[in-house]
């Protein structure tokens, strides 16, 4: 017997046949995709609201000092202008608060100081966005401008080690590193760097805050409704159930949408102004304002036996902060999840400069930490005269290597296998610069992928409707990956019904708690919530007995099972191989095909998760060929700080890039469910590297592999391939 057994009519109590449905792990489209392609879908800026007044940013133009003055008078007398706020009449805020912890980039027009170069120091509202534009742009600020310092360097004198934390893991040292390593046939010690990189979601940020009836409403771009909504309430010292977040469509995130300025200004007016009030951000103040990948800077040394077989594996990140809000890359996670060592060691440190905070950004910390392991790696294989992925198998670790904890499931080996077989390995010449393509230099490369793939408590409802369907609610988060339609999926097997028969309501905060959309634990998270409720529900409902018309509502909150499981190191792995063609006369480097096999748990929705993984891929080839923010040392801010100067991989940079995955069960997670949205990027970037290293003869250990450094490569080795 089914939930959809129990009938609709309230007069009999007949029942349907019983049926079997499997919809978890069928190809579906998006239930939201023809209201997305027909611009019926609604995003945060596109809301009407009466009354609505629109406030526009005035970001600092130092990078350090303070406010002297802000000339208001002239520009409260512009048309439409309703108001200018700053550090002397804008609402006070509680310090403390952010989504990490204490935040003080959430302190915004609480003093006169400016912390970096695109700091927010007013906000106008006007009766349109043209209006305050204009009075935006006419807004005149003077600063008393103090020394500043943006240069990012490895041996930075300010660098130092952060305190461990949720976010932060401790350094961890097992083994005699150095002993090893002088014992070693073999020896790898390089240095590998990737740039500042930036977030730039198809949507930008938008947030529109109004009162009613004495609570807070939002309409936010954002991850998490529930934890914006408690966060605003903390910093406006409001009761939690004051405030209201909403979230329903949001057109990419990759880490950026958290609790960001723009948000918490909207709230200051609407506040002050006491009518709905509304801010987007422009693409330029999104390269101050969101977040960003920092710059890195890791030393590799890798110490093996003649062999391959790795003695020692020492790994340490120095990666650029924040002198405003501290925030760690953790690059050192690769080194902590892929490879068996007899010693390792593995250390980050942070180096604080006037700039602004950087933030969590598609795989944060995975995705700059493969490029430099997965680099090495590959040259270790050269010296050693291994083959690439032989190397890798022969160093498989028993348990995970950071924390020594047994892994969930381990399926990487099946990753290499099967990518090695469809991607034509077999037929490789080790050899590096042996294969041509008239001008063209050919090489292979391969790289391994890691990411955490944990779970989060949450809560979610389940409604058995008296029409036969039933309703979701769960402050869930669709970022644009599909996550509405996979929860509707699971929905449906866990209550055995057609997916026809589930309507899934999200990104509510009135939902309640709910982990955001963010390290891969989004999809997993909300679906034990929606399961338990499910099987809450069925002991309510009576086969065959009417539902009445409000309904029969069940509720699951999964944080004394999440909180209760036993220990495991949860990841989902795979393999990445890319194959690229290099002028060597103009060091111009294309990729002509990409595949990636992943061992990512249970997949839900065959179709959106091969997106989401050819998207993560692509992002790997955009950050290995393209992607690098330029600071100005001179005025402390980015030069090129828009998308004409900003290089991205566009349409003609992207080749047929395949992406597949192998059997992984995983019954550490009731759902076996492993979050995939991040691990595409992971791996991605080292493929390209190692594959160029492939068709040249020269290794490239900084991102972007620009022109000029294949060019310089190349002479500095008496000319590459």
């Amino acid at each position: 017997m089914t939930l959809l057994d129990v009938t609709a009519s309230t007069t009999t109590t007949e029942t349907t046949p019983t049926r079997t449905h499997d919809a978890v792990g069928t190809a579906n489209t998006r239930v939201e995709g023809i209201a997305k392609v027909t611009g019926q879908a609604r995003y945060a800026g596109d809301i009407p609201f009466a009354e609505l007044a629109h406030g526009w940013l005035v970001l600092s133009t130092v990078a350090r000092g303070r406010i002297r003055s802000i000339d208001a008078e002239p520009v409260l007398a512009m048309p439409g202008v309703l108001a200018v706020l700053h550090h002397e009449n804008a609402p006070r805020l509680k310090p403390g608060v952010g989504l990490m912890g204490p935040d003080a980039s959430t302190l915004l027009l609480q003093d006169d100081r400016v912390p970096y170069r695109g700091w927010p120091v007013a906000l106008v509202v006007a009766e349109t966005a043209e209006q305050a534009r204009a009075a935006a742009e006419a807004l005149v600020v003077t600063y008393e401008e103090e020394p500043h310092d943006v240069v990012f360097t490895a041996g930075h004198p300010g660098a130092y080690t952060p305190e461990s934390s949720r976010f932060v893991q401790p350094d961890v040292e097992r083994g005699d590193v150095e002993a090893e390593l002088a014992a070693s046939a073999v020896v790898v010690d390089e240095e590998y760097t990737t740039p500042e990189q930036y977030h730039n979601a198809m949507e930008p940020h938008a947030a529109m805050a109004r009162w009613e009836d004495g609570r807070l409403e939002v309409v936010d771009s954002n991850q998490g409704s529930h934890a914006v909504a408690q966060l605003l309430a903390a910093l406006f010292s409001l009761d939690g159930d004051s405030v209201r977040v909403r979230s329903e469509h949001v057109g990419g995130a990759f880490g950026s949408k958290g609790f960001n300025a723009h948000l918490i200004l909207a709230v200051m007016a609407a506040t002050q102004l006491d009518r709905p009030v509304r801010v987007v951000l422009t693409r330029r103040q999104m390269f101050s304002l969101v977040g960003y990948r920092p710059a890195t800077a890791q030393r590799v040394r890798l110490g093996a036996d003649a062999d391959g077989r790795l003695r020692a594996l020492d790994h340490e990140s120095v990666s650029l902060s924040s002198a405003l809000q501290q925030f760690v890359e953790a690059s050192t996670r690769h080194s902590r999840a892929l490879y068996g060592a007899d010693a390792l060691r593995v250390r980050t440190k942070v180096v604080p400069l006037d700039v602004g905070a950087p933030s969590f950004m598609r795989a944060p910390g995975w995705a700059p930490g493969s490029f430099a392991v997965e680099s090495a790696m590959d040259e270790l294989a050269d010296k050693s005269g291994e083959d690439p992925i032989r190397l890798r198998v022969r160093n498989e670790p028993a348990v995970a290597p950071g924390s020594g904890l047994p892994f969930s499931s381990r399926n990487i080996i099946a990753c290499y296998e099967e990518g090695a077989r469809r991607f034509g390995w077999a037929d490789r010449d080790p050899r590096p610069g042996t294969r041509r393509d008239g001008r063209w230099a050919l090489g292979l490369g391969m790289a391994a992928s890691a990411h955490s793939a944990g779970v989060a408590p949450a809560t979610a409802s389940i409604t058995a409707e008296a029409d036969g369907t039933f309703t979701v609610r769960i402050a869930a988060a669709d970022i644009g990956t599909g996550a509405r339609t996979a929860l509707i999926l699971i929905a449906a097997d866990a209550l055995a019904v057609p997916k026809e028969s589930v309507r899934m309501k999200i990104a509510d905060s009135d939902f309640g708690p709910a982990f955001l959309a963010g390290g891969s634990m989004g999809t997993t998270s909300w679906a034990w919530a929606i399961t338990e409720a499910a099987v809450a529900l069925s002991k309510k409902v009576v086969p065959g007995d009417p539902i009445p018309p409000e309904g029969i509502m069940a509720r699951a909150d999964t944080t004394e099972l999440v909180g209760g499981r036993e220990q495991r190191e949860s990841l989902g792995f795979g393999a990445q191989f890319a194959e690229v063609a290099v002028d060597v006369a103009t060091g111009e480097v294309r990729v002509r095909r990409m595949l990636g096999v992943f061992a990512v748990g249970r997949v839900v929705n065959p179709t959106t998760a091969r997106s989401q993984l050819i998207g993560g891929m692509t992002w790997g080839l955009s950050m290995a060929l393209h992607e690098e923010g330029v600071r100005d040392v001179a005025s402390g801010g980015l030069a090129n700080a828009d998308l004409a100067a900003y290089h991205f991989a566009s349409n003609a940079d992207v080749p047929v890039i395949e992406a597949d995955w192998v059997d992984d069960p995983d019954t550490y997670n009731p759902s076996g469910i492993k979050g995939l949205g991040e691990i595409g990027i992971v791996g991605g970037a080292a493929a390209i590297a190692n594959a160029v290293w492939h068709a040249t003869g020269v290794r490239q250990r900084h991102l972007p592999i620009r022109l000029d450094r294949v060019l310089m490569a190349g002479a500095a080795s008496g000319g590459g391939a």
